[in-house]
């Protein structure tokens, strides 16, 4: 039996508004602070703490689901079968610590490996980006168009600072033919930003809890999502991802390499 998106929607929504209202609380309150694989990697008491509480709210209202989620408190999730949630409980937790702002809550649903729902919430402006392709795409209870299919030359490009710094696939060939270059440091506020048309294209390294969201929302809104090889995304594994419109995604896999 399909889940109702309506009805997951609903869910998400609301969730991620008690989500919004304690995170922001917790923006101004003392943080403990460790680092995962490297010393910009950070993680917080905060981030532990959404997590334990997002997913136990998963759990409670779609007991049969899978939950695979940043911090480890998910499930040991093989395939892709049935009703499975990802969960990012602080995107951009590094400007959640140093900024108190441009971070965001996500969470993707996904049904025997197929985009559902998406919502993220991006805390400190309180919109909660939201939706699918059965229902479509909304900001709080807003519904918004998609964006215009845009060309390079025509908007503003959001990539990794690291693969741009190293000019990793040629990307900084693709940077140039476009309007210009951002770095915002949360892959939640880069979707919000594609999703309203202020960007065109946003390249990086994901894992499928920074995806999955967006993934959802932005081929909803008739953008391409690819890997960097064209080959299809596969949610259980990170990779380098290319999110824009049509056009923009064509006009980059001809200009990025790949060896």
């Amino acid at each position: 039996m399909r889940e109702d998106s309506k009805e997951i929607d609903a869910f998400l929504v609301s969730l991620l508004r008690t989500v919004g209202e304690s995170l922001r609380g917790d923006s101004i309150k003392k943080k403990s602070v460790g680092t995962k694989k490297n010393r910009n990697d950070l993680v917080t008491n905060f981030d532990k703490k959404t997590e334990k509480f997002i997913n136990s709210e998963i759990k409670k209202n779609y007991p049969q689901a899978t939950i695979v989620s940043e911090e480890g408190y998910g499930d040991k999730v093989q395939d892709m079968s049935g009703l499975v949630f990802f969960v990012d409980p602080i995107d951009g937790t590094m400007n959640f610590v140093k900024r108190r702002d441009d971070f965001a809550s996500m969470i993707g649903a996904y049904i025997d490996g197929k985009p559902l729902i998406g919502a993220i919430i991006n805390v400190m402006d309180n919109e909660i980006y939201h939706g699918g392709k059965e229902i479509g795409l909304f900001i709080n209870d807003k519904k918004i168009d998609n964006p215009k299919d845009l060309s390079l030359i025509e908007g503003l490009v959001d990539v990794s600072a690291p693969m741009a710094l190293a000019n990793k696939f040629n990307v900084q060939s693709v940077i140039k033919k476009s309007s210009g270059f951002r770095v915002y440091g949360s892959a939640g506020i880069i979707f919000g930003h594609l999703l309203t048309g202020k960007e065109v294209m946003y390249m990086s390294y994901l894992a499928p809890w920074d995806l999955a969201a967006g993934r959802v929302m932005c081929e909803a809104a008739g953008m391409s999502i690819v890997s960097i090889d064209d080959s299809p995304i596969n949610m259980l594994e990170s990779q380098v991802v290319i999110v824009g419109t049509q056009k923009v995604v064509s006009e980059a896999l001809k200009t990025l390499k790949t060896r």
